[in-house]
Formats: C-alpha cells, sequence, structure tokens
C-alpha cells in the first residue's frame, strides 16, 4: 500500500480525541511530501539536525514534534520551529529549553517523559520526579515552556498483558500530574503508543500516538 493508502487506513481506526504523529525519522523529505500531500500535518523526528533540516526543506504549516533523546547543547537548533518535545526527562532540560524559546521569544509546549518500560535503555523520570518538578518554586518562574501532558514508552515485549499494565500506569502518573498542575485545563496530552502497540494505549487512556513504520514502511538502519 501506499503512504496515503496506509495514513488513510490508520487515520479510520483512530477515535476523534487521539493525535496522529507520523513518525518520518531516517525517512526521505519525498515521503514525507507524500504524508503531506495526503493531509498529514504532524510529523515526529528523533534527530534535532535532521529535524531542522526537513523544516528548512517542507511546507512551514507543518507541526514538528521531537520525540526522541534530547541532547540539551542540541535544543537551540529547534527552539525556533519545534512545535512540542515530548522527550523531557530531567529539569536541566526543562530549563534549556525555557532558555533557547526565550531567545526567540517562544512558549514551548513540552511533555514530560515518565519512565514506564523494564528496559534499561528507555529515558524517563519517575512520577514522584515529575511531581517534584511541578510542585517547585523554580518550575513556576518558567515562563517559556508550558508542560502539556506526558509520553511514556512501553517495553518491547510480545506480553501484551505487560504493556497494558505499563501503559496504565503512565494513565495514573497523568490523573496525579493533572490534579497538581497549576493549569490542569492545558494538561490533556497523553503520548503513549506506536505501531505495534497503539491499539492498546488508546484503550487505556492515549490521546496521541506516534506512528511511523505501519505509514513508512520499515526502516532501514
Amino acid at each position: 500500500m501506499s503512504i496515503k493508502q496506509n495514513l488513510t487506513h490508520i487515520k479510520e481506526t483512530l477515535p476523534e480525541h487521539v493525535t496522529l504523529v507520523a513518525v518520518s525519522k531516517t525517512k526521505p523529505v519525498s515521503d514525507l511530501q507524500e504524508a503531506y500531500d495526503a493531509g498529514q500535518r504532524i510529523f515526529g523526528e528523533n534527530k534535532i539536525q535532521e529535524m531542522a533540516e526537513k523544516h528548512e526543506l517542507l511546507p512551514k504549516d507543518i507541526q514538528w514534534h521531537m520525540i526522541g533523546h534530547v541532547q540539551r547543547n542540541k535544543v537551540k537548533y529547534m527552539a525556533s520551529f519545534v512545535h512540542l518535545i515530548h522527550g523531557v526527562e530531567n529539569e536541566k532540560l526543562l530549563r534549556e529549553i525555557n532558555k533557547q524559546a526565550q531567545k526567540h521569544d517562544r512558549v514551548i509546549d513540552c511533555l514530560l517523559q515518565i519512565k514506564i518500560a523494564d528496559e534499561d535503555s528507555k529515558f524517563g523520570m519517575s512520577e514522584a520526579e515529575a511531581v517534584e518538578i511541578l510542585k517547585s518554586d523554580s518550575f513556576s518562574e518558567l515562563a517559556h515552556i508550558n508542560i502539556v501532558g506526558i509520553m511514556g514508552m512501553a517495553t518491547f515485549t510480545e506480553n501484551e498483558s505487560q504493556i497494558k499494565s505499563e501503559f496504565t500506569q503512565l494513565k495514573t502518573t497523568f490523573n496525579t500530574l493533572k490534579a497538581i498542575h497549576s493549569n490542569p485545563s492545558q494538561f490533556k496530552t497523553i503520548s503513549m503508543g506506536m505501531s505495534g502497540d497503539y491499539q492498546v494505549a488508546i484503550a487505556c487512556g492515549s490521546t496521541m500516538v506516534r506512528i511511523g513504520s505501519s505509514i513508512f514502511g520499515v526502516r532501514n538502519y
């Protein structure tokens, strides 16, 4: 099937309240343009340099989501255009995003990445660390960031009950953080679910799914 057909098929399976992020990392600009022509406007990349290069070449009404691990020294390369940063894993990174956003007179939306997987390779903070950030006085001084929700990645496993348990844990954390957020009405995004597990994620409360290979085909690394 073509990229357009894949997109149409996936969108038909998504409830209205769920946002689709087309994960376009490692894919050529021509593939993104094809998805854009089919109506897709939200793209997710995991390398800042690659995202910045694609941003230069593609239409300016695209919303760019940074979904990968973020190195603080590279935030400056995306601060002028990034729409949402999914992988905020500590307060130092939040401060850097705030600093770079201020230079462009912007407020950048961010998601706190919560570690729900068993794997050591997955990044993220604990629920307790997220609570501490939202309650801290220093956080309230960061005027150029907006925490709009959380993101998490389940363990890479065939065990669906484990995945379901981890997604349910993330939804519980979301509820805990929403209750203490200074502006709960803004805190509405739960970014969880990818090509292999997005249906389970939606059943567990996801409002944003990150789908790549089911749209663009398998990646060649």
